[in-house]
């Protein structure tokens, strides 16, 4: 069925083939990943001088440390002699330099090279020439940023400017202190299923009366289809007698302070594309992050984030991390039943979007004009 032959309350959506197809996954990580800022990580979990994080960015590997000056530096991860992986773990901590395996080729923690077998023999290598090749950083929310472009876009724009998009200004998430807050729970998913789905399924409601009994007894309008994010500024009210954002609605943690009156026995959800998903409620924050590994598989990391006392005074948060890893697990098993349908001959064409998803449209089409011609 062609656009043109649908009826109005339907809108297309993108061939199955964008799901499944490994030169599509390839386009995007070239096209997407590797050109827009991409979070990688919890800035405190770089506590010190030397501590790091690898992570894996579209095709490239990136080392992310802090310096001696408690900047945070993020480099590509791989040693200038030969080509080898600079750093294999994921995390750690070292103690000067990070030194290369191979040929112990050595870089100081601001990427400069410092030693290497007989350089002393090799005047006219330089320092910084041959030092590590260095990515683009920022911090916000209290959480690392990466641009791997050569000129990187604006991060104003494309990642402050999607939650001033979605909320109306960023004093609206600011309120909220994230970068103060302390991760209460960390859950990592292994998701069988293309990234796309899930931010798919994250910037629509239509399936939440089906799937999502625990949350819809939480906030009841999200059982007439429209996710928070429909509105700009929307914020989907606690139900009546719900006392907390927890599983059984009963009574949350300790309220963040400086959260304003309007925000308060509310839910907001923010998408920072590519891969990033912001949810709000008075007492903490759940933070997500998606690191697509292939066309067929996302790994996705959640923090659930509260005021610094409460985390540090051994506070029961079981009830509300159980709420949203619910709807995690709940979602995750139907994107993951989506999936093997993307590669069927039945949804060669795609599927339809009704009127309560057209939004996901606009995802579409900044999808097609990140890729440039149908691949």
């Amino acid at each position: 069925m062609t656009s043109s032959s649908l009826p109005e309350s339907l809108v297309a959506t993108l061939p199955g083939a964008y799901y499944t197809d490994p030169a599509v996954f390839r386009l995007e990580q070239e096209r997407i990943f590797e050109t827009m800022w991409f979070c990688v990580g919890r800035s405190s979990e770089l506590a010190g001088p030397g501590a790091f994080r690898t992570v894996d960015v579209g095709r490239e590997s990136v080392l992310v440390t802090r310096s001696r000056a408690r900047a945070v530096r993020a480099f590509f991860n791989v040693c200038r002699h030969r080509g080898a992986k600079l750093c294999t773990q994921e995390t750690g901590e070292v103690r000067r330099a990070f030194q290369c395996p191979y040929h112990a080729w050595t870089y100081d923690l601001d990427g400069t090279l410092i030693a290497a077998p007989n350089l002393t023999r090799m005047p006219d290598v330089g320092r910084t020439e041959f030092g590590l090749a260095a990515v683009a950083v920022r911090e916000w929310l209290g959480y690392v940023w990466v641009c791997l472009a050569e000129h990187p876009p604006s991060f104003e724009e494309q990642v402050i400017g999607a939650v001033v998009e979605r909320l109306g200004d960023a004093e609206a998430v600011e309120r909220y202190g994230i970068a103060g807050l302390e991760v209460g729970r960390r859950i990592v998913y292994d998701v069988r299923a293309n990234w796309k789905l899930i931010v798919e399924n994250f910037m629509e409601c239509y399936h939440c009366a089906t799937i999502h009994p625990e949350l819809t007894e939480v906030l009841p309008e999200f059982a007439g289809g429209y996710a928070a994010q429909y509105y700009v500024g929307h914020g989907a009210a606690f139900g009546e007698g719900i006392r907390g954002f927890t599983v059984d609605g009963s009574e949350g943690l300790d309220r963040i302070p400086t959260v304003s009156p309007d925000q308060d026995r509310k839910y907001y959800a923010v998408t920072v594309r590519p891969q990033v998903f912001v949810n709000l409620v008075p007492d903490h924050v759940v933070f997500h992050r998606m690191y697509p590994v292939a066309a067929d598989r996302t790994r996705v990391e959640c923090d659930w984030l509260f005021l610094k006392d409460v985390v540090d005074s051994g506070r029961d948060v079981s009830r509300s991390v159980e709420l949203f890893d619910r709807v995690n697990r709940q979602d995750f098993e139907a994107c993951e039943r989506c999936q093997p349908a993307m590669g069927s001959r039945m949804y060669a064409g795609g599927g339809v979007l009704v009127p309560s998803e057209h939004h996901i449209a606009a995802f579409h089409d900044w999808i097609r004009d990140r890729l440039g011609d149908k691949p």
